[in-house]
């Protein structure tokens, strides 16, 4: 056997001579073996023809088709303080049934009457408001007052001023007429002195034209006194005139900015009558957020904040709601080299956790315990396990899915390409080649496959 003897006794000894040799070297075994192996290597040859439907198979587990119906935590807005359960884990709630009642932890939030006295704060600064708006109108009642007298003083001046420049043309035309009265005279006295000189006119009519003359002359020097009078007096009339403007427009611009001041403050008191109104509406909101309601309706899974007095932050998970009413669908993933081979309307088989089923992956129609399916949406990103998300939705034209299946629990899916031979299905795997390329018509999967 190992050769460690130089005596061969196979060389030696004819084991043909007995009984179980003549058993094991008869001619007839080969014959039958033979046999054997040629139907064994017929029968391998027809199946290596079989048809063998090529599939992408991925592990996922069941979930909801829409958003809204998938479980979800209930978190608070605001920060508080648990006060009081209304409900049990496991527990049916409708939609706005009341889980739990939190209090304020907010110092700036304590005042049971905080909304009582932010009304009356509101109303305090509406009152406001209306005081303003009063005194707005009442300042242009008076710009207007001011204004209606500033137009009649100024034409009360301007009259004025046209007595004054009519008296310096009465003055002037006096003027003027003194000054003739006075060469009037003036030749009159030189006359009588000339003739007082030759003998015809007596000494006292030389005086009485004298004196005459004199009268003339003070009678020019007076009209003289009038015409400036007169004069200044036009003056006067025109800076009175200036005065009144400047006077009525200081007291109108006065007016007028108090009247803006009153606006300004009318504004800003609406602005804070604005914002109490916010603050307001903030509070009342803040107050009906102490109590912590159901979204929708929905077993109550599980609390993640418990006990009585526990404090928690804005956003924090207080509860968790699995939806009532759902449609189950199946989250799967797929390698990124067999992503192409998936599209819309793609048929699925589908093995649940806890159901029975016997598989065969190339001949999916007598397999057992397997539920169909259809791809209803495709991830266009790369999940974190380095695979692509798909979500399949139940296949209408198949038996439904079992009633007693739980999001969450685990499916087995394989997506069914195209029919080949068995030899080439072999052939792939040995190579590493991925499954057949094809193109569905109009983005969809073709329902019948080649």
């Amino acid at each position: 056997m190992l050769n460690i003897s130089h005596n061969r006794l196979n060389q030696k000894v004819d084991i043909t001579g007995y009984k179980a040799g003549l058993k094991v070297f008869h001619k007839r075994h080969y014959k039958h073996f033979n046999r054997f192996l040629a139907a064994f290597s017929f029968i391998v040859l027809i199946i290596l023809f079989l048809p063998w439907t090529q599939n992408i198979s991925g592990d996922g587990f069941l979930t909801t088709l829409k958003p809204d119906q998938r479980p979800q935590t209930i978190q608070s807005p605001i920060p508080g303080r648990i006060e009081k359960w209304y409900v049990r884990e496991g527990d049916f709630v409708k939609a706005g049934d009341t889980i739990l009642h939190i209090s304020e932890v907010k110092s700036e939030y304590f005042d049971p009457n905080l909304v009582a006295r932010t009304g009356q704060q509101i109303k305090a600064k509406e009152m406001a408001v209306t005081s303003y708006q009063e005194k707005v109108k009442a300042l242009g009642t008076q710009i207007q007052a001011v204004s209606k007298e500033r137009g009649l003083k100024l034409e009360q001046a301007r009259n004025k001023l046209v007595q004054s420049r009519l008296k310096v043309q009465s003055d002037s035309i006096d003027l003027e007429a003194a000054k003739t009265n006075i060469l009037i005279a003036q030749r009159q006295f030189d006359r009588t002195t000339t003739l007082e000189k030759e003998g015809l006119k007596a000494v006292t009519d030389v005086e009485e034209k004298r004196l005459k003359l004199q009268e003339t002359q003070a009678k020019l020097i007076s009209q003289e006194n009038k015409l400036l009078t007169s004069k200044n007096e036009v003056i006067n009339a025109q800076v009175e005139i200036t005065r009144i403007e400047a006077e009525y427009a200081d007291k109108i611009a006065k007016a007028r900015s108090d009247r803006f001041t009153a606006q300004s403050n009318q504004f800003d008191s609406e602005a804070q009558v604005t914002k109490l109104e916010n603050e307001y509406t903030n509070y009342e909101m803040r107050n009906n957020l102490m109590y912590i309601r159901a979204p929708q309706n929905g077993f109550i899974n599980k609390a993640l904040q418990s006990g009585i007095g526990e404090t928690f932050k804005e956003g924090d998970r207080l509860v968790g709601i699995m939806p009532s009413d759902y449609e189950m669908a199946v989250e799967t993933f797929v390698e990124p080299i067999d992503l192409p081979l998936i599209h819309l309307g793609e048929k699925i088989r589908i093995q649940f956790d806890g159901w029975p089923a016997i598989i065969f992956s190339g001949w999916p129609n007598v397999s057992f315990g397997t539920f169909g399916g259809k791809v209803v949406a495709i991830e266009t990103f790369i999940s974190d396990n380095g695979k692509y998300r798909i979500l399949v939705a139940p296949d209408k034209d198949e038996a439904p899915w079992p009633k007693d299946l739980r999001v969450g629990s685990g499916a087995f899916t394989m997506a069914l390409l195209e029919d080949v031979p068995i030899w080439f299905e072999l052939w792939r795997q040995i190579n590493g080649f991925p499954p057949n390329y094809y193109q569905p018509v109009n983005g969809k999967s073709d329902v019948a496959k080649k």
